[in-house]
């Protein structure tokens, strides 16, 4: 489907979304609306950074490994100089390395932490490809190295982390609080009750399970429909969730001084080179339906569709309840499973339109309007 009316840092799109309930992208559809005529969502990159590591064991002093790290720290990085060559050409490459002592908590183990930049693309194979080479250059010099004494350094792992705390991206909205009155709630308790309700979030996990997997549905499908890695995302997304040490709310939401202010601010590493982007013809179209968008720019876009999904979300659950939109869209998709013709489609939804449209009722009442009978319930 396709979420048109988003305004984004004053410039309009219409996004693409892959996903298998409708009602996501009505729900986007009617929060870039609301927020189009109030100013629209704005967006902020806060860095771009991306992590690899490799893991290894070491038997020996940890102070001959620092010795022998700062000795060898730029032959390592020179080690991967011909996999570099073309990234730092674009502005990227390996930005730091950092020696890591994890031995308390597994006995000898350590990191080299690697900070990575990868301008438009996702650089999961250039990251892994670096690390890779470096883990050979790093147990080769360990074992021409004397000054070890001869204590084993072992590489166990070298691989990307798909936790990204640096490549972070913030969106946001913020209007008068007046101007929130919606589905006959008032500006001010409209807003005091969507506070509350990002507050539960952030108090049970239970709660924010549910809140933020609503984020994600945002989010998700616009990284489907790009060729994105979505399940790299998810999982960066709820690490960031847990990070003060309990499961919280991806979105914040402050009330003060006369306003109402909504953003959120998530770990997004994503790419517009490389991958599917140039192979797969809906993910070409999606990126051209966007303006064919740099890496930064597609950062914002997907955090504003999970910051809007949230707000359509919220804002039914603290009004009319979250059954009304969803069973409106249910009813519709029974209707075209029917075949049923644009004024039958209008006569069923008024008839249902203080009712629930159970799916036996609304398959009763389409065949008593056509005047056929009505299939018969298996006992």
């Amino acid at each position: 489907g396709v979420a048109p009316n988003f305004v984004i840092n004053g410039k309009e799109y219409t996004i693409p979304m892959a996903i298998e309930e409708s009602s996501v992208v009505a729900a986007a559809c009617k929060s870039a609306k609301f927020w189009a005529s109030r100013g629209g969502f704005k967006t902020q990159i806060l860095g771009t950074q991306k992590i690899g590591q490799i893991h290894f064991l070491f038997d020996g002093k940890t102070e001959l490994l620092q010795s022998f790290f700062k000795q060898k720290k730029q032959l390592l990085i020179d080690s991967t100089s011909s996999l570099t060559s073309n990234m730092r050409q674009r502005g990227g490459g390996i930005l730091e390395i950092e020696l890591k002592d994890k031995s308390d908590l597994i006995e000898d183990y350590y990191q080299l932490h690697l900070s990575f930049e990868t301008v438009d693309s996702m650089g999961a194979n250039f990251i892994n490809s670096n690390l890779e080479e470096m883990a050979k250059a790093l147990e080769q010099f360990a074992n021409d190295h004397g000054a070890l004494n001869g204590d084993k350094l072992e590489v166990v792992m070298r691989i990307l982390s798909n936790y990204t705390p640096r490549c972070i991206v913030r969106a946001s909205v913020s209007c008068k609080i007046e101007e929130l009155a919606s589905e006959g709630v008032s500006g001010e308790d409209f807003a005091r009750k969507f506070k509350r309700a990002i507050d539960i979030a952030n108090a049970e996990p239970y709660r924010a399970t549910t809140h933020n997997k609503g984020i994600m549905n945002g989010i998700d499908a616009v990284i489907i429909a790009t060729g994105n890695d979505f399940r790299a995302v998810e999982a960066a997304c709820h690490t960031h969730a847990s990070a003060s040490g309990q499961y919280k709310s991806l979105t914040h939401c402050s009330v003060e001084n006369g306003m109402f202010t909504f953003w959120i601010e998530i770990p997004l590493a994503l790419g517009v080179v490389g991958g599917l982007t140039k192979l797969h013809p809906l993910v070409m179209k999606s990126l051209e339906m966007l303006g064919n968008p740099g890496a930064e720019e597609l950062m914002g876009i997907v955090a504003v569709s999970g910051l809007a999904q949230n707000f359509a979300a919220l804002r039914a659950l603290v009004t009319t309840g979250i059954q009304k939109g969803h069973m409106k869209m249910h009813l519709m998709n029974i209707l075209t499973q029917l075949e049923a013709t644009l004024e039958e489609k209008q006569k069923i939804a008024a008839h249902f339109s203080d009712k629930v449209p159970h799916h036996r009722e609304v398959v009763n009442y389409f065949c008593n309007l056509r005047g056929i009978p009505a299939p018969k319930v298996e006992k």
